[in-house]
């Protein structure tokens, strides 16, 4: 049977509580089961009994990145250094020219590597902007739209920041801590995390090119035994001169100097380092190339939502505007290009109405 129209139908909820939404102080009436909810005024998100305290393990994680970061400074020093005292000396033997230009190279390799690597671990990596919050009145509708409450921090984080219990911040943007910088990834430093990289990757290839090329030309002569039999299959034979090649060149290591012996470190060590690092940039320049950072990219799987995959995102972080002007700039010309064909066409299609005519 149909209700009436003055009929009301009352409902009561047990265990009723009135939870104050962080963002503007306003008061909601909520089941007590109800985990969040959202501000219809300024659009913050506001979870209840949720308290947290930092890590006890977060000091011993900034020691460790401390120990990192001075490891990785000794060994990017002892590279150029070593190069400079185990290259250098063969290389002007050759020719003054041919030594200048390749130090000048080297110069310019270390002040890069080592510039981007200080500003990446030592600059901020980016916190999320300071917003009015805690009082209605100066809280506008929607100023804290998707907004959370960091409890750690104890402050507003935009949907677009994460708490790193490492450094003690929400970072904005954030990519990842890299515990070799000692430093999150975030957005104020990201630009300067990728070009150290690049750096990075360009000077190992750099070492180890020379590297091999100075090997060469210092390394003692081989002792090849004369009486290697040719006779057999081309498979035995091949693998007979491997090997006395093999044990040849162990046998003429043993008469390398000190500075040989380091140039096969620096050329293993640039060759083991170059390859994890390259790795990890092309990571990260496909991340960027998707408009995505490691953190979401960890949190939208399993989601069909992706990100718009262009080239343009490559440009906008590295922060090159003449993609931009020039895409602008091709539309334009297109417009103009069709505008006057589409001239064109009307024309003709007069001159042969007009001749059409008696």
């Amino acid at each position: 049977m149909a209700a009436s129209a003055d009929e009301h139908f009352v409902t009561t909820v047990d265990n009723v509580m009135e939870p104050t939404c962080w963002g503007c102080g306003l008061h909601l009436i909520l089941p007590s089961y109800t985990p969040t909810f959202k501000c219809g005024w300024c659009g913050a998100i506001t979870s209840q009994n949720i308290w947290k305290q930092e890590s006890k393990y977060s000091c011993w994680r900034r020691l460790r990145d401390r120990c990192f970061v001075c490891v990785l400074l000794v060994f990017m020093l002892f590279v150029i250094c070593g190069g400079v005292w185990a290259v250098y000396p063969v290389i002007f033997s050759i020719s003054y020219f041919y030594g200048g230009f390749h130090l000048t190279i080297a110069i310019v390799l270390s002040i890069s590597t080592l510039s981007t690597f200080s500003l990446a671990a030592f600059c901020c990596a980016g916190t999320p902007p300071s917003i009015m919050w805690g009082r209605y009145p100066l809280v506008g509708s929607g100023d804290l739209e998707n907004y959370t409450f960091c409890h750690y921090c104890s402050k507003p984080k935009s949907p677009r920041s994460h708490h790193c219990r490492t450094c003690g911040i929400c970072i904005l943007d954030m990519d990842h801590h890299c515990p070799f910088i000692g430093n999150c990834v975030g957005a104020a430093n990201h630009r300067h995390f990728i070009t150290f990289l690049i750096s990075t990757v360009v000077s190992t290839i750099y070492v180890a090119i020379m590297s091999i090329n100075v090997g060469l030309q210092i390394w003692p002569p081989l002792s090849l035994s004369s009486h290697i039999r040719l006779h057999g299959s081309s498979t035995d034979t091949a693998l007979t001169i491997m090997r006395e090649i093999i044990l040849a060149l162990l046998n003429s290591a043993e008469l390398l100097s000190t500075r040989g012996l380091l140039l096969i470190y620096l050329f293993v060590a640039c060759i083991s380092v170059n390859v994890g690092l390259s790795v990890l940039l092309w990571q990260q320049l496909c991340f960027i190339y998707k408009g995505d950072t490691y953190l979401s990219h960890l949190a939208s799987q399993g989601s069909e939502q992706d990100g718009v995959k262009d080239c343009q995102n490559l440009f906008r972080f590295f922060g090159c505007s003449y993609s931009v002007s020039r895409s602008r700039k091709n539309a334009k010309y297109k417009e103009l290009f069709e505008g006057s064909i589409g001239l064109f066409m009307l024309r003709k299609s007069l001159i042969m109405q007009s001749q059409d005519l008696p």
